[in-house]
Parts: C-alpha cells; sequence; structure tokens
C-alpha cells in the first residue's frame, strides 16, 4: 500500500483545488489534507529561537512574496500562527541536520526540525507551498511533510577569473542555491585570466593580477580579441560579508586557489615565482597556458602566507587548491625543478606534482583544514587526506573512493552547466556539448562501480559554471536556470529519472517563480528536441517537446506556424532535405525553431559499429551519430560531434547488401585551446565480407590540415558491403600545445558514402 501511496503521489502530482505543489527538490514524504489554513496579516510567528535569523528570513519572505507583514513572538496566543521549533525529531530514522518536518492545519503551520539548517530548509519548501500572490487572505493546504538530504555536499561553482561578477551579485548567486537548499558554494578565485581575491601581504595581486589587458571575444577558434582593460577583485571586507551572508543561509563557501598550474595571474604580479623569471602579462586567451608556479623553497613560502589570509577569511573544512591541467614543459626544462627531482627522489615531473601538492595539503593541515583538489592531484601519488573533485568523468572519483579518500562528483558529462542546455544553433555561444535539464536529473553521483562501504566516501556532487564566455549576471542566470532545480533533485536524493516527466511539470511551474523574482532563465525545456533512428533508405527523425501534440513541422524549408503539419509520428527522411520544427501553445510559439538538414548518402541509417566507444561528455547517440544524416556545426561542437580523449575513431560501416560506391566523405575537427586536434592520418579500407579488407588511402595530416578537417575521398568504383575509417588520435599534446602532456581530443563527425 505504501508504495502504491507513493506511485500515486507522484504520477498525478500533489494538488489542492487550484493550486498544484511543486516542491523542488521533491520531499522524501508528503501527504495532502482536506482543509487549508488561512495566511493573514493575523498570523504571527512563533518561535522558541527569537533571535534566529531564519525568523526574520521568513518574515522578510513572505512579505516579498504576499505583501503580509507578519510579526514574531516567543509565545502566540494569535488563532493563526506559524511556528518555528528547533527541537530533535524523530519522524524519520536519519539523524541529520537537514531534518525537518511540516505540519500545516487549519489553525498553524507547524515546522519541526532538528537545527536550524533544517529550519531554513524547511522554510524553502514553505514558501514554494505558498502561492505568490497579494491577497489579505491566501489560503495553504494542509498537509504533512517530512523531509531530509541524501548528500551532505550540495554544491554549486562558479568562475569569478575568466569573468568578474561584483559582490551583490554574489549574494544573490547565494540566494538561488539557497532557494533549492544547495549547501555548497565553489568559488573560484584565482586562474590565469586574473586573481580576484585580496591578499594584503602582497598587493600586486590585485594591483597587477587583477586586470588584463585584453581579452577574447567570440569563441576560441575565432581568435579575435577586444582592446578594454578588463578586471576586478573582492576587498577582503567585502569577502568577510559574503561569507557571512552565505553562513546565514547555512551554505559554506569553498575558495579556490588555483596551483601549480592556472597560475600566470600571480605570475604577472610576483614573476620570481616561476621557472623562468618573466616577464608575463595576466592571461587574456581561454585554454591552458604553460607556466605555472616553481616548486621551489620560497614559492611554497609566497603560497602558504596567501593561503593563512585566506583560511583567516573562510571557516570551510575544505580549501580547494586546483591541481587541474598544469603543463610540466617549464619543469622539465627548469634546473630548480630538476635539482628537485633529484634530490626527493621522485620518478618524474608527474610525481614533482603530487610533492607540490603533498607539501601544501600539511600546510592546510597543520592549520586545521584539508585539501580538496580536482582530479588531477591523483596522478603520481594521492595526499594522505585529500578529497577529489571528479571533473574529467566519473574515473577520478572511482579510484579516489577505492582508496578511502572522499570524493565530489562533478563530471563533465551531467555537471558543467557552461555545456549548451538547448540547441546550440538557438543558443547563446557556449563552451561546447550538451547538457539538457534531463540529462543533469538522469545523473547519479555514485558509481555502480563502487561498494555499498566505497559509496560512503562519495560526499556529493556539484554543478561547475565555467565563465570564459559568459560575462554578465544574466547570462550566467541563464545558464544556471533551470538546470539547478534538476541537479538539487539529484542531491537531495529523491529524483528518479524514470519519472523525469513528473518533475518537469513541477519544474515548468517554477518559471513563475523566476519571473517574479526577475531571473533570466532558459526556456530550453520548451524546445523541440529530437532523435534519430535507422529506418529503411534512411533514417525517422523523432521530435520531443513538453507536449508532443504541439510540435508543428514543415519539410519543404518554410518556417513552421500554428497552421503547419502536426507531429504524430517519427518522420520518415529518404532524401536530402531540411525539416524546421517549433512548439505552439494556443495558437503561439512558445519555443524558438529548430532547424535540421539531412544529407542522405548510401551509409545513412546503415550499421556501425566502434572498436573505441566515444567520451560520455561528447557521446549522444553513440556512434549512430557518424551516420544519422547529420553534419556537426564546426563553431558549435555540441551533440552532433562524437569526442574521442585519447583513443582513435575505429569504424566499421555495413551497408547491408553490395554497393557499387566511388566517394567517401569524413568531417574531422580542429579547436587547439580546448585540445581538439586534427587526427594524424585517416585510413580508409573495402571489404565484401567483413574480413579482407582492401586499402583505399591514407589521408595525411598535411591533407586534413589543408581541407580543414573536411575530406573527400574519391577512388574508382568499388562493389563492396563494409567500410572501415580509422581516424587515428594526435596522442599526447606537444610542449608548447594548450593543454602540453595530456591526451588530445579527436572529434568527427558524418561518414558519408556514394
Amino acid at each position: 500500500m505504501k508504495n502504491l501511496f507513493y506511485f500515486l503521489l507522484f504520477t498525478f502530482g500533489w494538488t489542492f483545488g487550484q493550486q498544484t505543489i511543486s516542491i523542488i527538490p521533491k520531499p522524501e514524504f508528503l501527504k495532502i489534507k482536506n482543509n487549508y489554513f488561512k495566511l493573514s496579516k493575523n498570523t504571527e510567528i512563533e518561535s522558541n529561537e527569537m533571535d534566529s535569523f531564519e525568523i526574520q528570513y521568513l518574515q522578510n519572505s513572505i512579505l516579498n512574496q504576499t505583501g503580509l507583514k507578519l510579526h514574531s513572538k516567543s509565545k502566540s496566543q494569535a488563532t493563526s500562527k506559524i511556528i518555528l521549533n528547533l527541537r530533535y525529531i524523530d519522524t524519520i530514522s536519519t539523524r541529520v541536520k537537514s531534518q525537518y518536518e511540516i505540519k500545516i492545519d487549519e489553525t498553524q503551520i507547524e515546522i519541526n526540525a532538528n537545527s536550524s539548517e533544517g529550519i531554513f530548509y524547511a522554510i524553502q519548501s514553505l514558501l514554494q507551498i505558498i502561492p505568490a500572490e497579494k491577497n489579505q487572505i491566501i489560503k495553504i493546504p494542509c498537509l504533512q511533510l517530512q523531509d531530509y538530504a541524501k548528500f551532505q555536499w550540495r554544491g554549486m561553482h562558479l568562475d569569478v577569473s575568466r569573468h568578474f561578477f561584483p559582490k551583490d551579485f554574489i549574494k544573490k548567486y547565494i540566494d538561488y542555491l539557497a532557494m533549492y537548499k544547495m549547501n555548497t558554494f565553489h568559488w573560484h578565485l584565482t586562474d590565469d585570466q586574473g586573481w580576484r581575491i585580496e591578499i594584503k601581504k602582497y598587493p600586486k595581486l590585485t594591483e597587477v593580477g587583477a586586470w588584463r589587458n585584453n581579452s577574447m571575444i567570440g569563441h576560441y577558434t575565432d581568435q579575435t580579441f577586444d582592446d578594454i582593460r578588463y578586471g576586478g577583485f573582492y576587498t577582503q571586507k567585502e569577502i568577510k560579508e559574503i561569507v557571512a551572508y552565505a553562513k546565514e543561509r547555512h551554505i559554506t563557501i569553498v575558495p579556490e586557489i588555483e596551483m601549480p598550474g592556472h597560475a600566470l595571474a600571480a605570475l604577472a604580479s610576483y614573476p620570481e615565482f616561476s621557472c623562468t623569471g618573466g616577464p608575463f602579462e595576466v592571461g587574456k586567451t581561454w585554454g591552458v597556458l604553460e607556466d605555472v608556479f616553481c616548486p621551489k623553497d620560497e614559492t611554497f613560502t609566497f603560497l602558504e602566507n596567501i593561503l593563512t589570509e585566506v583560511i583567516e577569511l573562510f571557516p570551510s573544512e575544505y580549501i580547494h587548491i586546483g591541481g587541474d591541467e598544469s603543463p610540466k614543459v617549464r619543469w622539465k626544462s627548469c634546473p630548480h625543478c630538476q635539482k628537485r627531482i633529484k634530490e626527493e627522489r621522485l620518478k618524474d615531473e608527474h610525481e614533482l606534482q603530487s610533492y607540490f601538492i603533498q607539501r601544501i595539503e600539511k600546510f592546510i593541515n597543520s592549520k586545521g583544514r584539508k585539501i580538496i583538489g580536482w582530479d588531477e592531484i591523483l596522478e603520481g601519488g594521492l595526499a594522505p587526506n585529500a578529497a577529489v573533485m571528479s571533473w574529467r568523468g566519473t574515473e577520478g572519483g572511482i579510484a579516489a573512493a577505492k582508496q578511502k579518500h572522499f570524493v565530489v562528483m562533478s563530471p563533465g558529462s551531467h555537471c558543467y552547466f557552461d555545456h549548451y542546455q538547448g540547441e546550440p544553433k538557438n543558443e547563446p555561444i557556449a563552451f561546447g556539448g550538451y547538457t539538457n535539464v534531463e540529462k543533469v536529473y538522469s545523473f547519479n553521483p555514485i558509481p555502480k562501480e563502487l561498494s555499498v562501504e566505497e559509496s560512503k566516501y562519495i560526499l556529493g556532487a556539484q554543478a561547475n559554471l565555467w565563465t570564459e564566455y559568459i560575462n554578465t549576471p544574466k547570462h550566467v542566470e541563464y545558464m544556471v536556470f533551470p538546470r539547478i532545480a534538476a541537479l538539487s533533485e539529484v542531491l537531495w536524493g529523491t529524483s528518479n529519472p524514470k519519472e523525469y516527466k513528473e518533475f518537469e511539470k513541477r519544474l515548468i511551474s517554477h518559471f513563475e517563480i523566476y519571473d517574479k523574482k526577475g531571473i533570466n532563465y532558459s526556456k530550453a525545456i520548451f524546445e523541440v528536441t529530437s532523435k534519430v533512428q535507422p529506418a529503411e533508405n534512411g533514417v525517422a527523425f523523432e521530435l520531443k517537446s513538453v507536449n508532443p501534440n504541439g510540435i508543428k513541422f514543415t519539410t519543404d524549408g518554410s518556417e513552421p506556424n500554428a497552421n503547419s503539419m502536426s507531429y504524430e509520428k517519427p518522420i520518415l527522411v529518404t532524401s536530402n532535405q531540411t525539416i524546421k520544427a517549433a512548439y505552439f501553445e494556443n495558437g503561439k510559439a512558445k519555443s524558438a525553431n529548430i532547424e535540421q538538414p539531412f544529407f542522405i548518402t548510401k551509409s545513412t541509417g546503415k550499421k556501425i559499429e566502434l572498436i573505441y566507444q566515444p567520451h560520455e561528455n561528447y557521446g549522444i547517440g553513440g556512434s549512430f551519430t557518424l551516420v544519422d544524416g547529420m553534419k556537426g556545426n564546426t563553431s558549435k561542437f555540441g551533440r552532433d560531434w562524437l569526442g574521442f580523449w585519447g583513443k582513435d575513431m575505429n569504424a566499421t560501416i555495413d551497408l547491408g547488401k553490395s554497393e557499387t560506391i566511388s566517394k567517401i566523405s569524413i568531417n574531422t575537427l580542429s579547436s587547439v585551446g580546448s585540445w581538439i586536434y586534427y587526427p594524424k592520418s585517416i585510413e580508409i579500407l573495402v571489404s565484401k565480407d567483413d574480413e579482407n579488407y582492401i586499402p583505399i588511402t591514407i589521408v595525411s595530416s598535411k591533407e586534413i590540415f589543408e581541407n580543414k578537417g573536411k575530406i573527400v575521398v574519391k577512388f574508382d568504383k568499388q562493389n563492396v558491403q563494409f567500410i572501415k575509417v580509422i581516424a587515428e588520435n594526435n596522442g599526447i599534446i606537444a610542449e608548447g600545445k594548450p593543454g602540453a602532456g595530456s591526451n588530445s581530443w579527436l572529434f568527427v563527425d558524418e561518414i558519408s558514402v556514394e
């Protein structure tokens, strides 16, 4: 019966009269009753903690939301009241600080919680229950709610180094986290492109390092720059104010001070802590730059002095020290570094980085704190007490958890909010990739590879927002909302990907909240999304939206309108054509148009197998992406491309029967700043039986470069059924290039056979 209750509850939603209760994240238990509580100006707030921030917060929130000004008392005699009780509750077996319950009957709203944190989370749920309307009496459904969080690290990140955001917006960002019961703000304060935190002992860090002479505009591949001096920083007074603001809202700020790489802004200020002595200027390009901190004693003194001031400002248990994307090219030719390697009996530069991290960890541990770093800190040996933030996938997190180290999951596949969230053609420029709301909601922070015991080392997860292409607060909001809502439910522990549509309904109801708060949010959830499937003589183009019955489409190149064809089933595509579609409600377009050209050849829709699978960040559609009839956009490398990290693309296409062919085309991509390189070579072979292959050609790296990655191979007619295409990965990135020493990305798209 309990399972049936939950099925009915979450399938049909929580509705009372004309009001639907749409709490995000979804509570652990909720039961709606048949009556209602009347909120009015006569309602009073009663609490056994009269000096608490939560009372003031609740009063201000209700005033802003309803126009009702409520008074508070330690003991109220009012016949209508909201009671905040800070006391132990045992309605849920797990004793956690986030635990709370709400009981609403005709005369009162009673909130009980183990801690002020639980009271605060209860208030967030209550504010989502109270209608945002200006009335003298507001009806609130009677109910019983019990709730607590599953994960202890529920985080959002913000990069203020590439682009700087003022103090008031940082506070607003913290409010956004609080709204969805997030409890960790990862503040990325330093990088190559700007140093954003005042350090009194080293004033040049902000006098010099906080400012760059110009910035990249457009995508990295455009290589265009403005001529505007850009920068900014937070004073220690401002940081203390922001930390206190976050603490009131039960949010811990974890500061990040990057080392040993991403250090150019610091080195432009104090070049003596580099390997070469400079001079340097603050980075104006994105990507990974070669100059890093030199691991000599005076550098450690410099960093320890910085960290001392940072620790005094931030009371967080963890200090993030970066540790990612640190090229070794300077260390390899540096006498100081080579001497250090010899003296410490280290194997190579990777172990030198481990030495660097472990030395910093000892210092931070001596101050009663712990370090957390990106998963590259695993290389060369993990520092004894370090936690790992796994961003390059889940592998680093799995490895760390198996070594009994705490982990925060943040894989690019699901948690990078600088990726496109809608059709890239309709979106503002983004880093790349495709991570929509549904994909975020599907995320499980605990990998299946971990045992129950190992899973205990997963603290939680967070989303990262890198700001190379995000330079205004409104754009930050657009990239965060509504994906933050999906992640919040994942981290609260009540998400269910199989019931995404139920979540989607609750989420859409929150758009009214965003509108009233003036939040600039993405409406890509209304967008028509597509999926391509194999079909006889071509492909089937499947369209989806909030309500598929509202999709209108055209196949003749014209713009869809309310009178266009209604979508009923996947559209069969057997010849070159362009399909345009949009979502309509009540005769009006609710979404932007999507436009998809199809190029049908003998390989389109055919069976294809890969020896090596693409990386999960760039693998939507799998191998079929290479024969789906859609060509990837070279300026917005989103979902139409397959990305292979450090691996070759080795594909075999089965045409299904013997065909006469004389032309094969394939597209590859280069974006050096993003570590994407053309393949070293492309080999094409054909076969009649999938056993005996005849080589057609090997396209050299020179030819690939000269043709800008768009390869067309013509040859004498062949009668074959199988075609093998092997694109050789560029391998380890060479010294002097962004990402030197790391694996290259290989991006490949449509393989056309004619």
